[in-house]
């Protein structure tokens, strides 16, 4: 894409072009470095971690236990049972139940029930004094991941009405609802596979996806749930093979928006499949008809596309909840309905409706029940349908068997659809959630990626980013007077996992294979930029190189505010090991002058590199002299460390007859999403700011010895009291780990 600026990799130093961001980027090194303003206010503070608590236990699941496997010599599928008064069962034996696979009893080989504790009072504990000032995410890894959600929201069949009962739903979720070690996205129907919609525990990358949350004009779905009578045209009265072939034209639309609704769930669930914690969709519609009562043959194609989905979710552990969001509606009749003048013909209409609205609820029904999830429907209340589904995934069975040779038959596995049932011989009545079967192929039969790009795009779109190459990724936004807004990124690679050959000339080459996409709002990809390179280092440089790493620079012109991610993989080609990383960021509309503030330059730096006596003439060569670990795009720091940070506020307001901001600004530290230091409020200090738009903060913290080694995350603060109330505060934050 010609909007793609890229350097190859940052070797030698001495090579890199000077291009219009460094210059920016060379002014936040100076004010970094000098920390001319905020050092004496906050040097003297020492990040003081408070201890660490012991995590909650957790039931540690093995290998086996986290999929749902069919093979030859396994099929194994979950399961919830309730009583008759719904409460949860959780103390069945092996020998209390029974398994069937098309009406025959199978010896069960593996039983267990998986408990997944509810963390509410820690989520309640971690919600943020003041909502202006939103907390850092917390990154997860996947050992602490509890459960993988994908919310589909099927725009292509929501009405206008509904829509906005949705998206209010879906924001109290993730305001209230979201608990820690919940992996979520946020899906819509109509859209691609864009990065916002990539699993997450990062709110604000929710909340972008909820505000793409819009009614779809041309989608199945009207301005109200419920569509109201029309008068007949005279013509159209006396013309039934008309009104006959518009209704076979109307089915054939709907039939296609109902296909494209369920490919986008079965493109959610396929993703899924990799991802740990217990895996679930719930899906947000109006529904969408499987059968016809005039005509039952009807809705073939849907009936199959549904089939498959029910099997692909089987194999990938994902239970599908689905809520009707027409909640309770009025079948009778409306102001906005034409009245015939016939009884009978009225009496035949609302039949007709009833009927409709029945159908319609009937997929719903019928994709929770065959993959082990709730329906839930007749209810105006979306955010309470949607905790009883978060309620009801506090625990499961994991229950297999050894299945018989012929259930993979290799002629008829793909055609034949094994059913399957569970019985609780324990006296009582007991309610059964599972999946209901499965076809008779293998889950070693489904291909693998194997190609270059197939290998890469799997890595790209992983929420937990691929290791085989580790890589760091820094994105952060700038905003310059004559280029404008931008996204400056840096993918610090680490040499030592890459190949390198060597030349007979003493040289040293490596080839690796580079994919960069950066997604806008809408889901969409922006810019993308797919090369491969090829590095030949001497020996002085190839060892320094193992040493420090390489650096790939990628800039992305912003040329309208919302927001972004990058997300990048990179492939060694001679072992074909692939790493990923990903990077979100908001850019702001400075163009409506409220305070905005730029990405963060960490670096870390010794006492003896922090002396007073450094110039910033003699660091302008900028960001990577010292140790590599602790520049800005690696961000390891060592116990001891000077920390030294700086960013950008832009459109500060000014004070009418002085002329100057005032400005309040604030540091805080967390780990692992607690707080371990607040620093105190400092007043804002000029002192030779050439542009008023654009003031330089920098500032240091001595990181305490006794800090625990870990990730951190850096938060700035910053308040314009001279701003009105709803737009006064601001904040920005960077991640950082301590090093042994």
């Amino acid at each position: 894409m010609n909007s793609f600026r890229t350097q190859h990799s940052r070797f030698p130093r001495a090579n890199v072009p000077r291009v219009l961001f460094q210059n920016h980027m060379k002014r936040l090194a100076i004010v970094l470095l000098l920390a001319t303003q905020l050092v004496g206010n906050i040097s003297g503070q020492q990040a003081r971690p408070t201890p660490t608590p012991t995590p909650a236990p957790t039931q540690q699941q093995s290998e086996s236990d986290d999929v749902v496997r069919i093979t030859t010599n396994l099929v194994q599928v979950d399961a919830v049972i309730t009583d008759k008064d719904g409460k949860a069962v959780t103390d069945l034996k092996p020998e209390e139940v029974e398994i069937f696979e098309d009406g025959r009893e199978q010896k069960i080989t593996n039983f267990s029930y998986n408990v997944l504790e509810s963390p509410r009072t820690e989520a309640a504990a971690a919600a943020p004094a003041d909502k202006n000032v939103p907390l850092p995410p917390v990154r997860l890894k996947p050992e602490n991941v509890r459960r993988t959600i994908a919310v589909v929201v099927d725009d292509l069949g929501l009405s206008f009405e509904s829509l906005y009962y949705v998206r209010r739903a879906l924001k109290k979720f993730v305001d209230e609802q979201m608990q820690p070690g919940d992996l979520v996205a946020i899906f819509r129907t109509s859209s691609g596979i864009g990065a916002l919609q990539q699993f997450t525990a990062d709110k604000r990358q929710l909340y972008a996806a909820i505000e793409r949350v819009k009614y779809v004009s041309t989608g199945r779905g009207g301005i109200g749930p419920i569509a109201p009578i029309e008068p007949l045209a005279e013509a159209e009265k006396e013309m039934d093979t008309d009104i006959e072939a518009q209704e076979d034209l109307n089915q054939f639309r709907d039939d296609i928006y109902a296909i494209g609704t369920l490919g986008a769930i079965s493109y959610v669930v396929r993703g899924l499949k990799e991802l740990p914690g217990r895996k679930s969709v719930l899906l947000l519609s109006e529904g969408f008809k499987i059968s016809n009562m005039s005509d039952p043959k009807r809705n073939l194609r849907t009936r199959q596309k549904l089939q498959q989905l029910i099997d692909e979710a089987g194999r990938a552990s994902v239970v599908i909840y689905t809520i009707n969001a027409m909640g309770l509606q009025t079948l009778g009749l409306t102001a906005q309905d034409a009245t015939p003048n016939s009884g009978n013909s009225m009496s035949s209409i609302l039949s007709e409706r009833s009927a409709a609205v029945f159908e319609t609820q009937e997929g719903l029904d019928y994709l929770a029940r065959q993959t082990g999830g709730i329906a839930i429907k007749n209810s105006n209340d979306l955010s309470r349908g949607i905790r009883r589904v978060i309620d009801d995934q506090s625990g499961y069975y994991l229950i297999g068997y050894r299945p018989a040779e012929s259930t993979f038959d290799a002629r008829t596995g793909r055609r034949i659809f094994h059913h399957l049932s569970l019985k609780v011989r324990r006296p009582g009545k007991f309610n059964v959630r599972m999946r209901n079967g499965f076809f008779g192929v293998t889950d070693e039969e489904s291909p693998k990626p194997r190609t270059m790009v197939q290998q890469m795009v799997d890595a790209l779109v992983s929420p937990f980013g691929a290791t085989g190459v580790r890589l760091q990724l820094t994105s952060l936004f700038a905003n310059d007077p004559a280029i404008g807004s931008f996204m400056r990124s840096l993918l610090q690679i680490d040499g030592r996992d890459l190949t390198f050959t060597d030349e007979p000339d003493g040289f040293h080459k490596s080839v690796f294979d580079v994919l960069a996409v950066t997604f806008g709002d809408t889901g969409a990809a922006i810019d993308q930029i797919g090369k491969t390179y090829s590095i030949r280092l001497n020996d002085a440089d190839y060892k320094r190189m193992l040493r420090e790493g390489l650096i790939y620079y990628v800039t992305v012109p912003i040329k309208k505010p919302g927001a972004y991610q990058l997300r990048m993989s990179l492939r060694d080609t001679v072992t074909e090991r692939v790493g990923s990383a990903s990077q979100f960021i908001e850019a702001p509309d400075i163009k409506k002058n409220r305070l905005a503030l730029s990405g963060i330059v960490l670096r870390g730096e010794t006492r003896t590199q922090a002396s007073p006596s450094t110039t910033g003439a003699q660091e302008s060569e900028g960001l990577e002299s010292g140790s590599a670990e602790a520049s800005p795009a690696v961000r390891h720091f060592k116990r001891g460390m000077v920390m030294r940070y700086a960013f950008f506020m832009y459109n500060a307001r000014l004070d009418k007859v002085s002329a100057r901001p005032q400005l309040v600004t604030q540091v805080r530290l967390f780990r692992d999403g607690k707080e371990v230091f607040t620093g105190k409020e400092s007043p804002y200090s000029i002192d030779q700011q050439a542009d008023m738009k654009r003031l330089a903060v920098s500032g240091a913290i001595q990181l305490g010895s006794d800090m625990l080694p870990g990730e951190y995350v850096l938060q700035v603060i910053v308040t314009d009291l001279l701003a009105d109330k709803k737009h006064r505060t601001t904040t920005q934050w960077m991640d950082f780990q301590i090093v042994d």
